[in-house]
This record gives structure tokens, sequence and C-alpha cells, in this order.
């Protein structure tokens, strides 16, 4: 069992769903910008309110279509205030989502409860270290710094690849969770936090990984997913605004759930909640007449 600060994740609980407050102007999906102490504030307390369980805070996008690249230090200063007003607005658990260092230690100097990597180690060689000394727990994203198939075996292998990269810097098996990383395998992109395919369209690879999801189980780590308004719903659907993929993000993420995944990422606290809660209790009334 994994427990990020007193949320436990993983094994026979049911999914946890964490909501995301993006700090940064330029993340793809607007709804999901706080950048006021103030709105910071509201956004966390309603989480709270909504049913969240865990609240991941971004302070700077690593969209792979988006030029969205800034310094260390306001990306320090961001998560810095973030964290700060985020942990006395409400009382859940936080995550620090980013795939440098420097800016992992901050957040965790400032009361983070664990760090999500979209790069699963491999980008900051510094990372793995931060984190085994921190004892946190770390969302280990599937990413390789080289071409690879955009089939799920591309992804199973990078993130056994990043598992390897964990264990070796004294990570424990509990604090890791694994994600699969949908939208992040690209033919192209313009920063270095995607892995590079061409076999298939970034649309058919976010498609499988959603379908195939169960198979990540085979590496015995709890399994969040993150699908919540991304771009191959807007391609699949013709939707080009983010702001329209509400209903068939949460089709993705109860059909997650369905599959076994742990937790659920998601810029839609209140629909997401309500959603799963019903599969729970349909679940339950299921199990209950076998």
């Amino acid at each position: 069992m994994t427990s990020i600060g007193r949320i436990q994740v993983g094994g026979s609980s049911f999914a946890k769903v964490m909501g995301v407050i993006n700090t940064s102007p330029e993340s793809f999906y607007k709804g999901s910008v706080r950048t006021s102490e103030e709105d910071i504030a509201r956004a966390a307390r309603q989480m709270q309110q909504d049913g969240a369980k865990i609240i991941d805070i971004g302070a700077m996008s690593t969209a792979p279509y988006l030029d969205t690249a800034i310094s260390v230090e306001e990306e320090k200063r961001r998560l810095r205030n973030a964290m700060r007003v985020v942990k006395q607005a409400c009382d859940l658990p936080v995550s620090v989502d980013t795939p440098r260092a420097e800016a992992a230690a901050e957040g965790i100097a400032a009361g983070a409860d664990a760090v999500n990597d979209i790069t699963g180690l491999k980008h900051d060689p510094m990372m793995a270290k931060l984190v085994s000394d921190a004892q946190v727990p770390v969302i280990i994203g599937a990413y390789s710094a080289v071409p690879t198939t955009g089939r799920l075996s591309g992804t199973i292998k990078a993130l056994k690849e990043s598992v390897a990269l964990a264990k070796k810097a004294g990570i424990k098996d509990s604090m890791m969770i694994i994600d699969p990383s949908i939208g992040f395998f690209r033919g192209k992109g313009k920063n270095d936090f995607f892995t590079k395919m061409t076999d298939v369209p970034w649309y058919v690879r976010d498609i499988n990984v959603l379908s195939g999801v169960k198979k990540l189980a085979d590496l015995g780590k709890p399994v969040c997913v993150s699908a919540s308004r991304k771009s191959f719903i807007g391609h699949l659907l013709a939707l080009p605004s983010a702001k329209d993929r509400l209903v068939p993000s949460v089709v993705c993420e109860a059909v997650a759930v369905l599959n076994g995944v742990s937790i659920i990422r998601t810029h839609s606290v209140r629909e997401t909640v309500q959603a799963l809660t019903i599969l729970q209790l349909i679940s339950r009334q299921s199990s209950k007449r076998l």
C-alpha cells in the first residue's frame, strides 16, 4: 500500500481523485489556472469540499505542443507561494508537478507530500536522489529520452526503466506510483518533457493506453491516470476548446477506474467525484448480488 500524506492509494482501496491547480498562466486549460492567492485558496477549499483527496500543484506547463518554458527561479517562486496558500486553505495532501529537482526541492521544503514527475526521474539527474533523500512518494511518468514506439509496449518499457532508476536511488517500492503519461507521446513537440514516437498518431497512442491500462498493473504499482480535457479527446471529437471536453474526460476516467487505476488526476473534481461515487455504489451492489 502506498500513501500520499494520510491518503492511501492502491491495493483494495477505491480510486482517489487528485485535483489540479495550475499557477502557470501558460497551461493548456485556462480553467485550471489560479494565479492570485485568493483564487488559489478558493480553488483548494472548493476541491476539498467537492471530494478531492489530493491536490496537485503545477507551476510550469509541460504540454508538448506549447512553448511554455520558464526559469527555474520563477517556477520555484510560484510553487513556494502556492504551497503556502494551499496548506493554509485546506488539509489535503499536496503533490508538486515538476520535472526539475530544484523546483521539487522548493515544493518539498514548503510541505509537499509527493512529487509528480512526468519524465519519470529521467529529465533531471538529481530528481531520483532528491525524492529518495526526502522519503516522499513519487508519481513516475512514462518517458523516454530516445524515440520509442507509441504502442503500449513502449509505455511499459519506459516505466520499467524509471522504476529501475528509482530503486537504484533507494526509493522504496511502496513510495512509487506510475503514470502512463497520456498526451506526452508525440511525433514532435516544443520542449524536452515529451517522448518522441512516430509509428502511430498521438491520439491513437492515448486511446491504446486507456484501453490497455489494466496491463500496467503487472508492474505492481498503483496507477495514476490524467486524461482530463486532453488533446486526444479534442482531436477525436472535433473539440478544439478544452472547456468542451468535460463529458468525454469523465468517461475516460470512469473506464480507467474500472480497469484498476488508483488515482484520477483531473481538472474537474466535482464531476469526477460524482461519477466515481456512482460507479463505486453500482460496483458494490453488483458484488452483493454475486
